[in-house]
């Protein structure tokens, strides 16, 4: 890559990042965290990536190779591999399971009423909640499933049983949990684009949103109905298929293992009439890196 084609590159990386942090420090100032903070962070990222995925001939980086790479003094290099390990994120094992319970509900015949829609459970005994946790949540307890599914506004009590109030599972009264949706998902679509961005064309993941900008506001209402019910229609189809592919408790048999999944999220941005734009649409086809889809 020539030295100008590396320049623009690198403009364009840290123009994406500025771009990426606005709403991300929104949500920090909000919650009293302070810029040397995030900056703590960012250096130990930079270090941990660099120490990780940056050696050479199979071999872990020199402290000096990793200086080079991140433009950190070495002496900074050595504290931050030092400390390598803290402050990493949390095991998402209750969002997990709670999503499981709630897809398993909506996909096992044995829990559905006779239309075939999930029927209210009782807490314990056969055919009950307790008994869906067990076949589909491995060893967490089922008042801690219902819990979170209670919290998340996805179940309701009614006459001592559990009833299915939304067939999709957001946490609702835990903000730590929900921030850490926010670090997972944003990472995970990051990875697609960095994905996608290394890979020739045929090997490109799908990458790619619809959206228009000059509609009224009173649209947005609608939208957000008619756009939910269909992006939860084809989540619940990709939870059939994975499911039934799914090895679950099973250990691995020498077979690799691999994570797969498909992230849906609405789009609303309120302008005024005085900030005309144009309207574009982006559908269908595998992303090109070079685009404005995400």
């Amino acid at each position: 890559m020539s030295n100008e084609a590396r320049s623009a590159t690198q403009d364009a990386l840290l123009s994406a990042t500025a771009r990426i942090l606005r709403p991300l420090v929104r949500v920090l100032l909000r919650n009293g965290v302070a810029c040397n903070a995030v900056t703590e962070v960012i250096r130990r990222s930079f270090v941990g990536v660099a120490h990780e995925e940056f050696g050479l001939e199979g071999k872990a980086p020199t402290q000096a190779r990793i200086s080079v790479l991140t433009g950190l003094h070495r002496k900074e290099v050595s504290r931050l591999l030092k400390e390598q390990g803290s402050g990493m994120p949390l095991p998402e094992e209750r969002r997990n399971r709670a999503a499981s319970v709630l897809g398993a509900w909506l996909r096992d015949p044995e829990f559905h009423d006779e239309n075939g829609h999930p029927r209210p459970l009782e807490l314990s005994g056969e055919g009950s909640f307790a008994d869906l946790c067990k076949r589909h949540s491995g060893d967490m307890k089922p008042g801690s499933i219902a819990d979170e599914l209670l919290a998340a506004g996805a179940l309701e009590k009614e006459d001592g049983k559990l009833r299915m109030t939304s067939r999709g599972y957001v946490p609702g009264k835990d903000p730590v949990e929900i921030l850490r949706i926010l670090g997972t998902d944003t990472a995970e679509l990051i990875e697609t684009i960095d994905h996608n961005l290394r890979s020739d064309p045929q090997r490109r993941r799908y990458q790619s949103k619809v959206m228009y900008d000059n509609l009224p506001a009173d649209c947005a209402e609608e939208f957000l109905r008619y756009s939910g019910a269909r992006a939860q229609a084809l989540l619940e189809d990709l939870d059939r298929w994975l499911s039934e592919r799914d090895r679950g408790e099973q250990p691995s048999t020498g077979r690799s293992r691999v994570e797969l999944g498909l992230g849906a999220f609405q789009i609303v941005n309120e302008r005024s009439n005085e900030d005309p734009t144009t309207t574009t649409t982006e559908l269908g086809e595998p992303a090109d890196p070079s685009s404005d889809q995400g």
